[in-house]
């Protein structure tokens, strides 16, 4: 039980570059699907598709795709963002904001101006020599009965995230999430690229591999349990 709760609470987005020369063990890359292939999943769907990019070629292809960021993503991230350490440890939730650009978390900032005047950056800032990468793939045709929006089919894709991101923890081999490469202004040109059908959406991608380097330790903050968990009727706190 300690080894799990250890775990679940280790586990994180590895944001520094990764070693292109260091790739994943077939072993441990199985292990990781391995983890993946038994997620809950509504209805036992499995409603997902996993493409495996190791090909250095292709992520070099993938990796000079130009993409823009949106007013849309700008304005609804800066409502997540602490701007110092002290507001993040306080709030308890968000992320600390001066891992972006200064225009990003400006206060007032008109985030349509600041889109628009954006130059286009390509994917490889994004992908930071990691040699292999993990494209997450569904049919959006598919839902699990009555779910409005196809939530339960949602949620399932994250179960697969889940398992995935543990064993890869376990493993020791660092795990971010891109959620870029489902971008409407670039979705497409991955799909081309990898030759995914047009019926088909990418769900997200992920970067796997050994960072080059030892990133220092970030700042995580979550509430506390008495925080978010009622007792009985909402609004009554739980108390252990």
């Amino acid at each position: 039980m300690t080894e799990i709760r250890d775990l679940i609470q280790q586990r994180h987005s590895t944001r520094a570059p990764f070693d292109p020369g260091h790739p994943v063990a077939e072993e441990d890359l199985r292990q990781i699907l391995e983890a993946g292939r038994w997620a809950p999943t509504a209805h036992n769907m499995q409603n997902f598709e996993v493409i495996v990019v190791d090909d250095p070629k292709v992520i070099e292809r993938l990796g000079s795709l130009q993409s823009r960021i949106s007013a849309v993503f700008l304005r609804e991230n800066y409502q997540q963002l602490a701007l110092s350490e002290e507001e993040l440890l306080r709030r308890k939730v968000g992320i600390l904001g001066t891992m972006f650009p200064p225009s990003w978390r400006a206060t007032g900032a008109d985030f349509e101006k600041v889109a628009r005047e954006s130059a286009p950056s390509s994917l490889q800032s994004t992908i930071r020599g990691s040699p292999t990468l993990l494209v997450v793939v569904y049919d959006p045709a598919r839902r699990a009965p009555a779910s409005e929006g196809d939530f339960l089919g949602i949620m399932s894709l994250g179960c697969l995230m889940e398992n995935m991101w543990l064993m890869a923890e376990s493993l020791g081999i660092g795990f971010q999430i891109m959620s870029v490469f489902g971008g409407e202004t670039i979705e497409e040109q991955v799909k081309e690229v990898l030759g995914v059908p047009q019926s088909m959406k990418i769900a997200f991608a992920v970067r796997l591999a050994y960072p080059s380097s030892s990133p220092g330790k970030p700042l995580r903050v979550r509430r506390d349990v008495e925080d978010f968990v009622y007792h009985n009727r909402f609004g009554s706190r739980f108390r252990a």
